[in-house]
């Protein structure tokens, strides 16, 4: 029996975080291949410090004498990320930055797996799913993120110009019969301009932007605030700490609600499971969930490099569910082809939607129109539904 009376606790970056910096960078780098041809290969990392930034990795096009004409793109694909989350400050500033660009063609003995439709790498991905929230996300993970995500909309209109791009939040919510009802702790921590000198001032600024977002009656007489409870945050981003590529990990899923296969998505093209079934994971989980065969789900898959189906698939509903999980299990192959290549055009996964998804989760957003956010569909419950 799972426990239903608890507290549980995530938290999220905002995108002017120094990791998050470095994974919308990776995958601005991966939206430009993909622009250009729809197959490239992308393993773009970053590291972002006191005003430079680096920038290294695989890439891949079909036609390789485009290549190096197309390395002059970096450049400004850095500067103008860095521009658009806003650092302008002293240490850091998208028009005096040092790039350093050391992309490289990938491997042949990586590419010769992939190309036959192969896995890029192996691995385990999860995907999770619960009916605590109408986007099936775990309640903390979600508006944590909704906090930040509403700051930078005030911060980058000009509403707010004392917030600065680099920012925490954190919620712990008190559930009760399993279900959330209350926050009790409530953290944030964000980047100032120097007119803002305690932290009053800066809980007098977001408070009212965080009661927008979350629900009303969750915040109560009993929820404790913390806002900017070191004191004063004007140095930030990558001048004030070190960012990298994929640290933030847990920040991109669940919020730590769910199991995470170790790997990060940022800058990884779709041929590499890391990303592509991960996406997928989540996509059936979700799927599960919102056909009502269960409350809530975890499923995970696994992959071996150049290896094109999955070795195993593994479900759990937690003691949800309306069916057996081997049920469940064995038509996840009857509804969907889990081949790289089969999620890659299930989910049309080759287009340049990846920057989007470097902040404010991978997770729990709405399908867009061009394609963005395709893993978080509903379209296979009629699917389930007619199988199970």
């Amino acid at each position: 029996m799972s426990r239903q009376n608890y507290l549980f606790t995530s938290e999220s970056v905002s995108e002017g975080h120094p990791d998050k910096v470095c994974d919308r960078i990776s995958d601005a780098v991966l939206d430009a291949f993909l622009s250009e041809e729809a197959n490239a290969r992308v393993a773009c990392e970053a590291f972002a410090t006191t005003n430079c930034v680096v920038v290294g990795g695989e890439v891949g096009l079909s036609d390789k004498s485009r290549l190096a004409e197309f390395m002059g793109r970096i450049d400004g694909i850095v500067r103008d990320c860095v521009r658009d989350i806003g650092y302008e400050q002293k240490e850091f500033h998208w028009n005096t930055l040092q790039l350093h660009n050391m992309l490289h063609s990938q491997s042949a003995h990586i590419a010769q797996g992939v190309d036959r439709d192969g896995a890029g790498d192996q691995g385990i991905m999860f995907g999770y799913a619960v009916d605590e929230t109408p986007e099936l996300m775990p309640a903390p993970i979600l508006y944590s993120h909704a906090i930040l995500k509403r700051l930078a909309e005030v911060r980058k209109s000009g509403k707010e110009k004392a917030l600065g791009p680099d920012a925490k939040s954190q919620i712990t919510l008190r559930y009760e019969d399993g279900v959330p009802v209350e926050v009790m702790q409530l953290v944030l921590s964000t980047q100032h301009s120097d007119e803002a000198q305690t932290s009053d001032d800066i809980r007098a600024i977001v408070e009212p932007y965080i009661r927008e977002v979350v629900p009303n009656q969750w915040l109560t007489n009993n929820t404790e605030w913390h806002v900017n409870p070191t004191g004063t945050f004007v140095i930030g981003g990558p001048d004030g700490d070190a960012g990298l590529t994929g640290r933030k990990i847990i920040v991109d899923t669940y919020g730590g609600a769910a199991p995470h296969g170790g790997g990060a998505f940022s800058g990884k093209d779709p041929t590499k499971v890391d990303r592509s079934a991960a996406y997928a994971a989540r996509y059936l989980a979700k799927n599960i969930v919102a056909a009502g065969l269960a409350r809530k789900c975890t499923l995970q898959l696994s992959y071996a490099i150049g290896v094109a189906r999955p070795l195993s698939i593994y479900v759990d509903t937690h003691g949800t569910g309306q069916v057996h999980e081997t049920e469940i299990e064995n038509v996840i192959p009857k509804i969907m082809d889990l081949t790289p290549r089969g999620i890659r055009e299930h989910l049309d996964l080759t287009r340049p939607i990846y920057a989007r998804t470097a902040a404010y989760g991978h997770f729990g957003r709405a399908p867009e129109a061009d394609g963005g956010f395709s893993w978080e569909r509903t379209d296979l419950v009629d699917a389930l539904k007619k199988h199970v």
